[in-house]
């Protein structure tokens, strides 16, 4: 067990003791100190199930960010992570490699070739055109990475949450005529690799553009959060694009699957 689950672990323990599982970024530090692991801020950040300490996924807990630096452990794992289902569409999808495409293997260098190579127009637009004939003004949008902060209202299941202040991180939206697309996007091993993501990651955007609708007025269509997953096999790389909906906008349980397709990136001679 490393040291950040290890602290994840002390502070569920202390919670079981209090009886109580709300808590701060004050106690958080404080055990970090204890167990001489020197990043306090990313011990909460759990993208996957599997990175939970062993106490947790046996007590069937994990921890969901309530904002102003509060967090809590709740039961229910099945309700804060979800696995990507299975492609077997692919596309090939040919392309020149740039000086910077793939330089290197962060998320955000995933989400500009795909953006770069329209994949993530194809994907979620159903068009790749470059638009040159257009105004600029039906183009469609790219907006890149930023954070912002939000007062949020959810369900999870039958739990409601009211988060302050929640710092929202977007790693990349796009937006085409009133439809809008946000990313969030992660390097895998292999095809083979379903293990998912915390919804959260999705629907925290999702439900910042959702709640906006009324000031969009008729311009807004709807808004997909969108999950992309890069892989190499042979020197080849994929890319897997997952769309998802929520069928009740303010339960984070209501996930739920518009489209998936992968893309095999096919490099082209000058």
């Amino acid at each position: 067990m490393g040291d950040k689950q290890k602290v994840l672990a002390e502070l569920f323990r202390i919670c079981q003791e209090r009886n109580s599982f709300v808590f701060d970024n004050t106690l958080v530090k404080q055990v970090c100190v204890t167990v001489g692991f020197g990043n306090p801020f990313d011990v909460t950040k759990i993208d996957k199930r599997s990175l939970l300490p062993e106490v947790l996924r046996n007590h069937d807990y994990g921890v969901v960010h309530l904002g102003q630096g509060r967090h809590e452990f709740v039961k229910g794992v099945h309700n804060l992570y979800h696995d990507f289902e299975p492609i077997t569409d692919y596309t090939d999808w040919g392309y020149r490699k740039s000086l910077l495409n793939e330089y290197n293997s962060s998320e955000s260098n995933i989400l500009s070739v795909a953006n770069n190579q329209r994949i993530l127009h194809h994907f979620v637009f159903g068009e790749d055109t470059e638009f040159d004939s257009v105004d600029i003004s039906e183009r469609p949008k790219t907006y890149f990475p930023h954070r912002t902060k939000a007062d949020l209202t959810y369900s999870i299941g039958t739990e409601q949450r009211l988060l302050k202040g929640m710092q929202i991180e977007i790693d990349l939206t796009i937006e085409y005529r009133g439809k809008i697309g946000v990313f969030e996007a992660k390097n895998v091993k292999t095809a083979a690799d379903t293990e998912g993501f915390a919804i959260y990651q999705i629907y925290h955007p999702f439900l910042y553009y959702y709640k906006a609708k009324e000031a969009f007025g008729e311009q807004f269509k709807e808004v997909l959060g969108v999950y992309v997953a890069r892989h190499t096999e042979g020197g080849q790389t994929y890319l897997r694009l997952w769309s998802y909906t929520f069928s009740s906008p303010f339960d984070m349980t209501s996930i739920r699957l518009v489209n998936s397709k992968g893309y095999r990136l096919i490099g082209e001679q000058k």
